[in-house]
């Protein structure tokens, strides 16, 4: 019969740990105890762990370079436990050979364009995002903001500079789609990009355009002089 994971002290619950702490808090016991989900045979999944951690004296490249019959063999260890094993040494391997992806840099428009397009044109609802820039115009993150009604989408500059400081933001961009396919921007589109580019100028992060996506159209506020 499989044992639970946790047990009745706090030390015995690492599910609970993770998600109160985060996973750096936990220890390879407990992480290791996460992945097989259950014990077996009257012994905790904690207590599993343990063993298999220990056997490698903490070190989880021992653990990971253990054949996978071997960790078949080893008590408590089943078919789906050592799988589960197996791949989260492998997603650890490949993490670890992943190059850090370049992040975009922004010199016009169409740059924007190139980056958001793809995922908002053919929206039925109208969706605002921002693109929060480090000093160098290169993308940090891209955060939807707002996801709206047919042709409607509501946006406070709180929620977009909150989003921004988070970041770390030297300048913003912000997007938003059209869904009618006109890029024309409406006069609720104006009056928000100007409590934007007014609250950007009191927290020194300057939003250096405001692009709206229609289908294969778009408009830029910056490249028409509404700025």
């Amino acid at each position: 019969m499989a044992t639970p994971l946790s047990g009745t002290g706090d030390s015995e619950r690492p599910r609970e740990r993770l998600w109160a702490l985060g996973p750096g808090a936990l220890t390879a016991t407990e992480l290791v105890a996460i992945l097989l989900g259950t014990g077996r045979g009257g012994t905790s999944a904690l207590n599993l762990a343990a063993t298999l951690v220990g056997e490698g004296e903490g070190v989880f490249r021992r653990l990971a370079a253990r054949p996978p019959a071997e960790l078949l063999r080893a008590s408590g260890v089943g078919p789906a436990k050592a799988a589960r094993l197996l791949v989260a040494f492998e997603l650890a391997g490949r993490l670890s050979r992943e190059s850090r992806p370049q992040p975009a840099k922004i010199a016009r428009p169409e740059d924007v364009v190139r980056l958001v397009a793809p995922r908002m044109r053919d929206l039925q609802v109208e969706e605002f995002r921002l693109l929060a820039l480090d000093s160098q115009s290169r993308v940090c993150r891209e955060v939807l903001i707002t996801r709206g009604l047919l042709n409607s989408s509501l946006v406070h500059p709180r929620e977009v500079f909150r989003a921004a400081i988070v970041e770390a933001a030297a300048g913003i961009i912000v997007v938003h789609n059209h869904p009618s396919g006109d890029p024309t921007p409406s006069p609720e589109d104006i009056a928000v990009t100007r409590q934007l580019v007014a609250a950007g100028s009191l927290l020194d992060m300057p939003v250096y355009d405001h692009i709206v996506v229609a289908g294969d159209a778009f408009m830029s506020f910056a490249t028409a002089g509404m700025l």
